[in-house]
């Protein structure tokens, strides 16, 4: 049996606006990881013609619920397995003790978790960030309504994950109310030390 090499995955967490997304481009340009938005991928096959699992994508965003782990991570796998890279930042993903069990189970022996990227941002910073990224960013669920569903959904199912992680020494927290150009400092110094 040919040992096949581990796909190297830093999920990247953080409350909706905490600036993920602006930090993996950052980390995509500087380290050349692959940058897999969990939110983007879901948002791009819920508009794919013909996809199986549009209409059930759709409901969820519209709802602010969490797309079943199934499809999320078939999404990612299905990425990574068409890519030429090894490595990858997975942002925003998982969001909940479901996508983390769905997660390991989908993924042994396929992905590694190297680190996990918490950005750590107040609410309010979040909801400004987002609220000015909806007057331009097309995204149905950049308005007030479904910020606050999104950011109760964070705290309550997406810091678990974050503590779950915290206790096998993985996360790396930052504090994401700076200027991307100051979190980013210490985003490269995270980056350095990784293996």
């Amino acid at each position: 049996m040919s040992s096949k090499k581990l796909f190297n995955v830093v999920f990247v967490l953080g409350g909706p606006g905490a600036g993920k997304g602006t930090q993996c481009e950052k980390i995509q340009e500087t380290f050349g990881y692959q940058h897999l938005s969990a939110g983007e991928l879901l948002r791009q096959e819920r508009l794919a013609p013909g996809s199986q699992y549009g209409e059930e994508i759709d409901k969820h965003i519209k709802d602010g619920s969490i797309v079943p782990v199934s499809i999320t991570c078939s999404l990612l796998l299905r990425e990574m397995r068409n890519s030429s890279k090894n490595n990858f930042l997975v942002d925003g993903f998982p969001r909940n003790q479901d996508n983390l069990e769905g997660w390991n189970k989908e993924t042994e022996g396929v992905a590694r978790v190297q680190r996990v990227l918490f950005f750590n941002c107040p609410d309010d910073i979040c909801v400004e960030r987002c609220l000015s990224r909806g007057l331009t960013s097309g995204r149905t669920d950049d308005n007030a309504e479904s910020l606050k569903k999104r950011i109760q959904t964070y705290r309550d199912s997406t810091m678990p994950i974050v503590d779950h992680f915290r206790k096998l020494n993985l996360v790396s927290e930052i504090q994401g109310d700076r200027s991307p150009n100051e979190v980013f400092e210490d985003v490269k110094k995270v980056f350095a030390s990784l293996k």
